[in-house]
């Protein structure tokens, strides 16, 4: 099952709302007056070709140009970034050089916007955690790094990290006003206003609207007719206030808000053979997917033709975050940073997770009744110290990080298996067997703690040479409230209503199609998962320039990505750590003349220890075409584990 994406053709017109100064526009840009583009990869402001670190930069006008409005959109331009779209770009994950997240694991890649990780979201799909809609526009850069940053930036980056850079407000009265038209009904507004109401407070205010439709097209006349559509409308608000002239507080607070129909997997292939040992349900369904595709065959359907079974499809999301960072300059060898952070991140969904359209769709998901599948909040607190020697020799900083999240209210979803409902929440479906059809209601609460302590230096112990070394200990503690329910329906409402998790009710002496138990919670008594971890991580990094336009370094660093929990995985609900121990070898050159430009290649090569995967052994069922299963496991084994040890090497080049 697969789907993709074109990229529409856009056609921009752009009117300034007031004058805009080169010199103010080529600071928002993120470039020097020499050209040099300025990063914070390493916390603070450095040239790109001077940090010993494999990145892919964009700044605004190039963001504009790819059409680029959320992660699947940078993905395509971004050398070893990846992400999981499956769900529609709303719920797209990263993964960098191959680093992937699955089901319930935290994520590889840390998302950061104006320097504060973006909130987290639990849910029972995997969700991005990241740089949601409405977060690529008015952007100084964007700032992909690739490789463990374990060091300065912590939580999870065992991949690397995404940094969103937005434009602070300036000293000038500036702003714009740019449409975008373009295929698939595609309209979109941008508009900012920057506004320096004095000398040391300043205001920037900006908007997006985006609106397009999708370019999935639905043959089974059921629900819309386009999926992959885009529709969300965003909101940033940016005040700087020069409480003295060594003393900054910068506030950002953004909003956005998405409702789109989703995606839907196309079923592109069957298998039309016998597989040993299968009889009823299984190869009743494959005998259905392989109907769908002969239909879809005959129909003459294209790559981008699909097949969908819910009549009311959507995919809702909402997220807001308030970011204040205070900056004081101490003295020319000391500054005191502070970043602290609130944010709240909700989605609600109901979409088909496979694409197949058949008589007993495998899976449906739905929000609660009354609840959504996910909604937490997240604050989170960093206090940096930055100084360098009198000498510009030494530059360090140290710092702490403390997170919290939890869940506002209870999470539900209701999950379809096997089964056609025409009133779901009251269990009225048509189903394959009572065996193989259910619904499930899964109310989990997830809850997390985090903190870490870091330090990071850099020597030059020539013009020539320098080195680098840090070191971090990062600490993770997670819960979750598990009450999960087991449904099977009927065409006149529910046959039996269970704990998922035993084999009676919790009161034995009740019918077993006792509604108490969707109401009473008697489920999740006792359902309480809890896993922590800690572990250090480090980097040393060794450069050296040849000449004023070429840098060499090579680079060993440890990478550390916490435990989980899932409370579905009978027997297996938590899963360790992992680690990895990346070598890097690289190279930066710049060049001028008649062509200028630059030129970096690198080599990298991973070696994982408990890598979490996602690992699937079915039961073992005795029988004449299992003669070697004698002892049957009760269950089998369906959800996260960790790997021993595992290898990834590769190289990346760009100019």
């Amino acid at each position: 099952m697969t789907f993709t994406k074109t990229k529409p053709y856009v056609l921009a017109a752009t009117a300034m709302a007031a004058v805009l100064t080169t010199p103010a526009y080529a600071q928002a840009a993120g470039a020097e007056d020499d050209g040099a583009i300025v990063v914070t990869a390493r916390r603070i402001e450095e040239n790109l070709q001077d940090v010993p670190i494999s990145i892919s930069v964009y700044n605004q006008e190039q963001l504009s140009a790819r059409n680029i409005v959320s992660s699947t959109d940078l993905a395509a331009y971004t050398p070893s970034l990846s992400v999981n779209g499956r769900y529609g770009s709303d719920k797209s994950s990263f993964a960098i050089r191959g680093f992937s997240q699955d089901l319930n694991t935290l994520p590889t890649v840390g998302v950061y916007f104006a320097d504060a990780v973006a909130p987290r979201l639990s849910s029972n799909i995997t969700s991005g955690n990241g740089a949601g809609v409405g977060s690529m526009f008015d952007l100084q850069n964007v700032q992909v790094l690739k490789g463990p940053q374990g060091t300065l930036f912590g939580r999870n980056t065992t991949g690397g990290a995404i940094l969103l850079v937005p434009r602070k407000p300036t000293d000038s009265l500036e702003g714009y006003v740019e449409g975008t038209i373009g295929s698939h009904d595609a309209r979109r507004i941008e508009a900012v206003l920057n506004v320096p109401l004095a000398d040391t407070f300043k205001v920037r205010l900006g908007i997006d609207r985006n609106k397009r439709d999708g370019w999935l097209n639905n043959k089974s006349g059921i629900g819309p007719d386009r999926f992959a559509d885009v529709n969300y409308f965003a909101a940033r608000l940016s005040i700087v206030a020069d409480l003295t002239p060594d003393l900054e507080n910068y506030t950002v607070v953004t909003y956005s808000k998405s409702d789109t129909n989703g995606a839907v997997p196309r079923v592109a292939y069957c298998n039309r053979g016998t597989v040993p040992g299968s009889t009823g349900s299984t190869s009743f369904v494959r005998t259905l997917l392989c109907g769908q595709v002969d239909r879809q065959a005959a129909r003459g359907d294209g790559f981008y033709d699909v097949e969908n079974s819910v009549a009311n499809p959507f995919v809702k999301s909402r997220q807001w975050q308030a970011i204040n960072t205070t900056t004081w300059k101490a003295s020319d060898t000391l500054t005191v940073k502070n970043i602290v952070s609130y944010g709240e991140a909700k989605e609600a969904y109901s979409f088909h997770l496979n694409g197949d359209f058949v008589a007993f769709p495998f899976v449906e998901t739905y929000p609660g009744p009354s609840r959504s599948q996910g909604h937490q909040w997240t604050f989170s607190e960093e206090l940096q110290l930055q100084g360098n020697s009198s000498d510009g020799a030494l530059t360090w900083q140290i710092g702490g990080y403390m997170e919290r999240s939890s869940p506002m209210g209870t999470q539900e979803q209701y999950t379809s298996v096997w089964s056609k409902c025409t009133d779901l929440y009251a269990f009225k479906c048509i189903t394959l067997s009572p065996l193989a059809s259910s619904i499930s209601i899964a109310r989990n609460n997830y809850f997390y703690r985090n903190h870490g302590v870091y330090a990071q230096a850099t020597y030059k112990l020539t013009e020539q040479f320098s080195v680098t070394a840090g070191i971090r200990n990062t600490w993770d503690w997670q819960k979750v409230n598990a009450d999960n329910i087991r449904i099977v329906p009927s065409a006149t409402g529910p046959i039996s209503i269970r704990c998922s998790r035993a084999a009676t009710p919790a009161n034995p002496n009740a019918p077993a199609a006792d509604t108490s138990l969707l109401t009473s919670g008697a489920c999740g008594i006792g359902r309480t998962f809890r896993t922590k971890s800690s572990d250090p991580t480090w980097m040393i990094d060794l450069e050296y320039r040849p000449v004023e336009d070429i840098m060499v370094y090579a680079k060993y660093a440890r990478g550390y990505r916490g435990g989980g929990l899932n409370e579905a995985n009978v027997g297996i609900e938590s899963w360790d750590p992992e680690t990895v121990d990346s070598y890097e070898l690289g190279l930066k050159s710049s060049f001028s003349g008649a062509v200028s430009g630059t030129f970096n290649l690198t080599g990298f090569w991973n070696d994982f220890k408990n890598q979490q995967a996602s690992v699937f052994i079915p039961q073992c069922v005795p029988g004449p075409a299992n003669p070697a299963c004698t002892n049957p496991a009760p269950t089998g084994i369906n959800g996260i584990q960790n790997v021993a040890t595992s290898r990834l090497r590769g190289i990346e080049a760009d100019a």
